[in-house]
């Protein structure tokens, strides 16, 4: 797919990915393999905290090898489809609304073993790194709201 148009601001970053059907069309190369349906986001955003991948896997296909990795844990959010996702051994099937953490330390590998696309959003970052959160992390200005 075509070179990723980014607009940026003081506060903020936006990238657009196409609809679900593009998603397949996207790629990576990792030494001696390509990975057809990822992206990273991290580059593309800019992001600091965290990284972000959106993939999409078509039928019959599969991640090609077991990984682990060194510090951080990630979350899949299945967003369409269905398949399977194998952790240390145990599988899950996982469909559209499913959400798996994985630590760190786990081997693992999925596949899409049904008959449609399989799009998911997995999101990398450090484990136990996280110190503020939800409304603990926010504060509310005294400003009427206007779409102006």
């Amino acid at each position: 797919m075509s070179k990723q148009e980014v607009k940026t601001g003081i506060h903020f970053s936006q990238v657009e990915t196409g609809d679900l059907s593009q998603w397949p069309d996207y790629s990576i190369s990792l030494p001696g393999v390509d990975l057809p349906g990822k992206l990273f986001l991290k580059d593309l955003l800019g992001l600091t905290g965290c990284e972000i991948s959106i993939n999409s896997m078509m039928p019959g296909e599969s991640m090609p090898f077991y990984h682990r990795h060194h510090h951080n844990e990630e979350v899949y959010i299945f967003i369409k489809g269905q398949g399977q996702v194998q952790i240390d051994g145990k599988i899950l099937d996982v469909k559209e609304g499913s959400i798996v953490r994985i630590g760190p330390e786990a081997e693992r590998l999925w596949r899409n073993n049904s008959d449609e696309q399989l799009a998911y959003i997995v999101l990398q970052v450090k484990e136990n790194s996280l110190g503020q959160y939800g409304v603990d992390d926010a504060s509310v200005p005294e400003k009427a709201v206007s779409w102006g």
